[in-house]
């Protein structure tokens, strides 16, 4: 990857996620089963796709897209869906605080 995550369109992007992506090889360890897993099951299946997720080589790719389309499940960049939201929440936070900032100066 040439450019910063950051600086790619979303397509552009989640084609920089596929490219080697440790998730491709078993997607059902990172979206779930159908139609519904037991929390502890749950928990268990989570951890092993974050433990995958942090020997990814496109994590950061991955994490940049996950806070740009906010998925509702599974897990992406080694978090969760309601943390991607939480990250997500806070990077707006922070962004509106930068452009105040910037109107300022």
């Amino acid at each position: 990857m040439n450019a910063h995550p950051s600086k790619l369109t979303t397509p552009d992007l989640r084609d920089e996620c596929l490219d080697g992506a440790q998730c491709l090889f078993d997607a059902e360890l990172h979206d779930g089963p159908d139609p519904v897993e037991h929390p502890d099951a749950r928990a268990a299946r989570e951890d092993v796709a974050k433990d995958i997720c942090a020997t990814c080589p496109v994590q950061v790719a991955c994490l940049e897209y996950a806070i740009r389309t906010r998925p509702v499940g599974g897990v992406w960049a080694g978090l969760t869906a309601e943390e991607i939201a939480q990250l997500a929440a806070r990077r707006a936070v922070r962004e509106q605080l930068a452009d105040v900032y910037q109107g300022v100066a």
